[in-house]
């Protein structure tokens, strides 16, 4: 998502939602990870490619997260389907939220792809 999709999504929200300052960042810190996946496009991989590597290194770094907190791994075991559904249920309503979106901004997502982005 770039800036400008951040500019889109402030614009789409019911006004009742303000943009908080923690959401802003939350934006910007997704923003700058796009970015790096936008910038591993091309000769040596498409974005199929770089796709899958981002989803990899989500699910890498949602398990370290995860781990935070347990002492021993057994522990942390025993709570390894309450954590894969906790994630799979926000990754669901993320994707759910970014097609819906993609899908009503269709027309200008198109275009910044035809410019080099992935997004």
């Amino acid at each position: 998502m770039s800036d400008n999709n951040v500019q889109n999504d402030t614009e789409n929200t019911d006004n009742s939602v303000e943009i908080t300052p923690e959401m802003q960042s939350f934006y910007q810190r997704a923003d700058e990870i796009i970015g790096v996946a936008n910038s591993q496009l091309g000769e040596k991989a498409h974005s199929g490619q770089v796709g899958a590597s981002l989803l990899y290194a989500a699910a890498r770094y949602s398990a370290s997260v995860a781990s935070i907190g347990f002492v021993k791994g057994e522990d942390f075991a025993k709570e390894k389907e309450d954590i894969i559904e906790f994630y799979v249920k926000q990754y669901r309503q993320m994707l759910s939220d970014n097609l819906t979106d993609y899908a009503q901004n269709f027309d200008n997502y198109v275009q910044l792809n035809k410019n080099g982005n992935a997004e």
